[in-house]
């Protein structure tokens, strides 16, 4: 489990620190009302993403994490034609809506229209290597991107434009989902979407739900902070999240793997599951909180402002909140890692939407009254309310699941996960 997790992170660093260095590299090259637009397309990108991850791959992780060779490559050929699916009908979308809205803004969603199927094809890949306990080709796929990121974004830089940039990134992403299929030997199934999403309905759609309104969240609160602060104050906001880099990477990297794991915890042992589920995000919660520690005390601010240029200033203003708000969220992964390998997907989806909404309430309702950093302290409560639910509903899950005395063996949904 160690050496899963270890290729999980692994992988995550990689793929997040790349997104960082781009991050910060727009950033610099744009200014702040510039990087703004990035954020937003970056945030329409989150959203679109979890739309993939919940029909595609985490029906995929939770059913067909550690089975038969076979069976799992059916079922990547599958799910990755789902994913390239949705890449499709969603580039389509923003294309037509880039071309509606038109100006800078307009012209950031054309080009996410054109990169989206490339990247949301590469993220199944990944997630199909955690399924099958192989981070480690995971973290090949990501480096191949990293290093057909370094050229692109040079070339970027050259044209000076929002445009440039995100067609550098997705170009980049292409050449790593082609080397998906050559990992694999494998080609995404478009033919056989509708039957996946048929035989995955009863996770799929309540997946998506719950992973819509998880990142749907965000993009509103940023959207809302956006109309009503400005686009510099969404700016600041993503200077901030990118000064969080490595510690989100880690939430999201043991979040990619956690549910696997979750699940073969729960087939060997139920009763250690919560142990399991406690040791996950309490570890991320205490590195984060050394981070933002780290952040406060050793960072001085000539180098915030070599790495982020004039987004440091309004940036640095929101490492308390923002270290607070991924404190809690990291007890939410723990929590989630266990809905989801117990296969309540019922209770998981009932969390993310209320979790959700106080995000957004939060967000917004700080964000009116004192811009991005009232917005940052609102998404601090809303997040230590929704770890309070999350946990709560985790814990009755799983006294619906009976584990008599010298077994472990899960009913109901929960038998449909493991």
């Amino acid at each position: 489990m160690a050496g899963r997790l270890s290729w999980g992170l692994a992988d995550q660093a990689a793929s997040s620190l790349t997104n960082f260095a781009v991050g910060i590299y727009v950033a610099r090259e744009l200014g702040a009302v510039a990087f703004g637009v990035f954020s937003i397309a970056w945030v329409t990108y989150g959203v679109l993403i979890n739309v993939s991850r919940g029909l595609a791959t985490d029906p995929l992780m939770v059913r067909f994490s550690g089975v038969a060779t076979e069976s799992w490559r059916g079922a990547v050929a599958r799910s990755a034609g789902t994913a390239l699916a949705v890449g499709v009908a969603s580039g389509v979308l923003s294309l037509l809506l880039g071309l509606a809205i038109g100006g800078s803004v307009g012209a950031a969603f054309v080009a996410l229209g054109v990169i989206l199927p490339a990247l949301l094809l590469q993220d199944a890949w990944r997630f199909a290597f955690f399924a099958s306990g192989e981070g480690r080709r995971a973290l090949a796929n990501d480096l191949v991107w990293a290093g057909a990121l370094v050229p692109a974004m040079v070339l970027a830089a050259g044209q000076g434009s929002v445009v440039a940039f995100l067609l550098a990134w997705g170009g980049s992403a292409a050449v790593a989902a082609a080397y998906g299929c050559v990992q694999t030997r494998l080609v995404p199934r478009l033919t056989a979407v509708r039957a996946w999403l048929v035989e995955q309905r009863d996770l799929g759609t309540r997946y998506l739900v719950e992973n819509v309104s998880n990142s749907g969240g965000s993009q509103l609160r940023m959207y809302g902070l956006g109309a009503i602060a400005g686009l510099a104050d969404v700016g600041a906001v993503r200077g901030a999240e990118l000064l969080l880099g490595p510690f989100l990477a880690v939430l999201m990297g043991l979040a990619s793997v956690g549910v696997a794991e979750a699940a073969r915890v729960l087939r060997r042992d139920a009763r250690k599951l919560p142990w399991f589920c406690a040791a996950l995000g309490g570890g991320q919660a205490a590195g984060v909180l050394l981070w933002g520690l780290a952040l406060l005390v050793l960072l001085p601010d000539s180098v915030g402002r070599l790495v982020l240029g004039d987004v440091w200033a309004p940036a640095s203003a929101l490492i308390v909140p923002l270290t607070l708000s991924v404190t809690n969220a990291s007890f939410i992964t723990g929590a989630a890692a266990g809905l989801r390998a117990l296969g309540a997907s019922r209770r998981s989806m009932r969390c993310q939407l209320i979790a959700s909404a106080a995000y957004v309430a939060g967000g917004l309702s700080g964000a009116a009254i004192s811009g991005a950093e009232g917005s940052a302290w609102g998404v601090a409560a809303a997040t230590l309310f929704g770890a309070v639910v999350w946990w709560a509903q985790f814990r009755a899950a799983q006294r619906d699941v009976p584990a008599p005395e010298g077994t472990s063996t899960p009913t109901g949904e929960a038998r449909q996960a493991a």
